[in-house]
């Protein structure tokens, strides 16, 4: 309902969204440069998609709260007071995440992509191809600043051990270097502007999980 209704709202708006969307892009075309769209139905759907993007994220906090109303019931004092700060860091993470790429790597990558094409090519992107493209950096980003919550969750359930997130240090470096080229265009700026937060959001996820590393419960002896 809260999704709903913020959709309803944001509808009218659907292109000034979109075009706030595709500022990163259309800032860095030639003077006249614009982007097109090849299908017929693209110029309503495209915008429409956006403006419901927008709604999901503005009433995230809305959705977020009566998915916790549903399950708080049904778990002790003890697995509230730690699933509450996991939920509201990690809403957080991902906005911020999203934020990171649409005001750092946009205008990278988008610079890079402009640059890069052949004297006498016009760079035309369609809207469509536009919004999957951002909508998979922002998926990449999003989840990429999930990885604290990731490791202090696996610390908290005791899969592993602190010693043992350190001793894969290496591992996760080339990992996020790994993904990094995946989800990122073929240039080793965009790919380290994912992989260097991927690996100091690692590094945060120890020192968060070492400070709140559950302490181990005493032995009540029974009366006698």
């Amino acid at each position: 309902m809260g999704f709903v209704v913020v959709f309803i709202a944001f509808f009218p708006f659907a292109n000034k969204i979109y075009a706030l969307l595709a500022s990163p892009l259309l800032s860095k075309l030639p003077a006249g440069g614009q982007m097109i769209a090849t299908a017929v139905t693209t110029p309503f759907f495209v915008p429409m998609k956006v403006a419901m993007m927008a709604a999901f994220i503005v009433s995230l906090p809305h959705t977020m709260y009566q998915v916790w109303a549903f399950v708080a019931p049904g778990l002790y004092v003890h697995e509230k007071k730690f699933m509450i700060p996991m939920i509201l860091a990690s809403c957080t993470l991902f906005l911020l995440g999203m934020a990171f790429a649409y005001f750092l790597v946009f205008p990278v990558v988008f610079g890079f992509i402009v640059g890069a094409a052949p004297a006498g090519v016009a760079v035309m992107t369609d809207i469509g191809n536009y919004l999957d493209f951002v909508m998979t950096l922002f998926f990449a980003f999003g989840l990429a600043f999930q990885v604290p919550i990731a490791v202090v969750m696996i610390v908290r359930f005791g899969w592993v051990t602190i010693a043992q997130l350190k001793e894969a240090r290496g591992y996760v470096v080339v990992g996020a270097f790994v993904i990094g080229a995946i989800f990122t265009p073929p240039d080793i700026i965009s790919q380290f502007m994912l992989a260097v937060p991927m690996w100091l959001l690692y590094e945060l996820g120890i020192v968060v999980a070492s400070l709140s590393k559950k302490a181990p419960e005493r032995t009540i002896l029974p009366p006698t």
